[in-house]
């Protein structure tokens, strides 16, 4: 049995260490993105076992992406497409307060993803199958791989997680806010901001919107302010988070790494008071180095958030 399994798209992912324009950039960072796997990673960092399934190009970067997932211990299934290139992710500094991300995915290897290049069996035999809105606005081929994923795991009684995620370049709020509207009745556990949220749902205080997402379905309710903390709303209760103050470096991933620790805590049967702390934390830790999951914490780094207050560790 796996912990969590999750499926979608892992691009190349570069990152320019010149804040201003791209044109004028000239050294990059390589790495890697995405946000299923992030959640795998995460997740994986914080004791549990993982499995991530994708499609990359029989390229270098798919190379890369299959090695640090293996690397950071996460079961990894990267078919190679020999027809179609990794996709890229290019991510600058405009300014020091503004990230911009410009992503270079069409026609991608990952965007060809299938149903048969799920495994029904890993999927069947997981606590908790985890994706996001991110992968049905690839293609068709990838929506049909997630319709199919949770009717799997449904079937065999296997919780679903959703992060709405929403990536304005890849599909119009009409679009995702309809598609989401089919799929969130077949979901226990949901991830949304605020902004998200109201794609599928008609309220106005975040509680209140949290409780319309609930009458669609999820068991669990998450809605996430950023800065300003997070509210859960399980059982029929709702519950509150402050935000932990860090110094933020890098924005992205901070959702993913939320998701990440929230998920690690409910696998662990922990309290949702707990849960909802640990997600945070995972997300403040998120923000403070450059990367999209470099900065996720393993279990012994969440205490690092009460150092003392001159920050010396000794």
């Amino acid at each position: 049995m796996t912990d969590l399994v999750t499926f979608g798209e892992t691009m190349a992912l570069f990152a320019a260490r010149r804040t201003g324009p791209l044109r004028f950039a000239r050294d990059f960072d390589l790495g890697l993105g995405g946000a299923e796997s992030n959640v795998a990673i995460g997740v994986a960092r914080l004791g549990h076992s993982t499995a991530w399934t994708g499609r990359v190009g029989a390229d270098e970067f798919g190379d890369l992406i299959r090695a640090t997932l293996m690397g950071e211990g996460v079961l990894t299934r990267a078919i190679a497409d020999p027809e179609a290139p990794t996709g890229l992710m290019i991510k600058g500094r405009r300014t020091a307060d503004l990230i911009d991300v410009r992503y270079y995915r069409k026609d991608s290897a990952g965007s060809r993803l299938s149903p048969g290049d799920l495994d029904p069996d890993l999927i069947r035999s997981a606590r908790v199958l985890h994706v996001s809105a991110i992968t049905p606005a690839l293609s068709a081929s990838a929506r049909d791989a997630v319709r199919h994923a949770i009717g799997e795991a449904r079937a065999a009684g296997v919780p679903v997680s959703l992060d709405i995620n929403y990536r304005r370049r890849l599909w119009s709020p009409a679009e995702a806010g309809a598609w989401l509207r089919e799929t969130v009745g077949d979901v226990d556990v949901l991830f949304a901001t605020e902004a998200e949220g109201r794609l599928i749902a008609d309220a106005g205080e975040a509680a209140d919107l949290a409780k319309a997402l609930a009458s669609l379905g999820p068991r669990h309710v998450l809605v996430k302010f950023g800065a300003r903390g997070a509210l859960e709303l399980s059982d029929g209760e709702i519950r509150r988070a402050e935000p932990y103050q860090v110094t933020e470096v890098d924005p992205v991933g901070a959702g993913d790494a939320f998701a990440a620790g929230w998920l690690a805590d409910w696998l662990a049967g922990a309290s949702p008071e707990r849960r909802l702390r640990t997600a945070c934390a995972a997300g403040a830790f998120a923000v403070t180095s450059q990367g999209d999951w470099e900065s996720l914490p393993h279990r012994a780094d969440l205490e690092l958030l009460r150092s003392p207050a001159d920050g010396v560790s000794r």
